[in-house]
């Protein structure tokens, strides 16, 4: 097969982004995939989500998606971190790490951090630390930042499947109406950039 060349919108996650029981096509960065193909932008979205990565699982695997001409990092990791209660100071050393990396190997690409919140039966102590993350992560690397990523989707019977973690196709539309709202801005210099013709 031909080897795409055009800039990519790499989403570094967990099952979220992977889209855990649906179909790649429903998962909310196949649904990005769709609004950016509608504005015309010669982009494609690579889906690098992976069912319980947490923080340092993606440390492990950014130096590979680096090689790809990224434009854009979308970095949705933390979740899994969380559960496992790892400590929130490990969470923001790796997203650090990652967007360092990142930065390091495309200086022109863009960023955008989702946020995650912790569960409340982790203890207001743990809570505090770990949602203070993401944002601090945010304003540290000039990214666009998605407050929490499942924001009127979390502890939503009707937008959620069986297990009440992972969403159903319509929160994955729901998902991805409130990513595009951040990541829109941070592709419009993608049309003019293009060689046009």
């Amino acid at each position: 097969p031909a080897v795409d060349a055009r800039p990519a919108v790499v989403f570094l996650g967990t099952s979220l982004t992977a889209g855990y029981g649906l179909p790649e096509s429903e998962a909310y960065p196949a649904l990005i995939q769709a609004r950016i193909d509608a504005a015309g932008l010669g982009l494609r979205v690579v889906n690098a989500g992976v069912s319980g990565d947490t923080s340092a699982g993606g440390l492990r695997r950014i130096d590979w998606l680096l090689r790809l001409p990224i434009a854009v990092l979308v970095l949705e990791l933390g979740a899994n971190d969380m559960l496992r209660g790892q400590p929130a100071a490990a969470l923001e050393a790796n997203l650090a790490a990652i967007l360092e990396r990142t930065r390091a190997a495309h200086p022109d690409a863009r960023r955008l951090v989702a946020g995650m919140r912790a569960a409340p039966n982790l203890g207001r102590a743990y809570a505090e630390a770990f949602d203070a993350v993401h944002p601090r992560i945010a304003r540290r690397f000039e990214a666009a930042l998605v407050p929490f990523l499942l924001e009127d989707v979390a502890a939503r019977p009707e937008l959620n499947q069986a297990d009440g973690i992972h969403p159903t196709a319509e929160g994955h539309a729901l998902i991805a109406e409130r990513v595009w709202q951040a990541l829109a801005p941070l592709l419009e210099g993608e049309r003019s950039s293009q060689p046009s013709g």
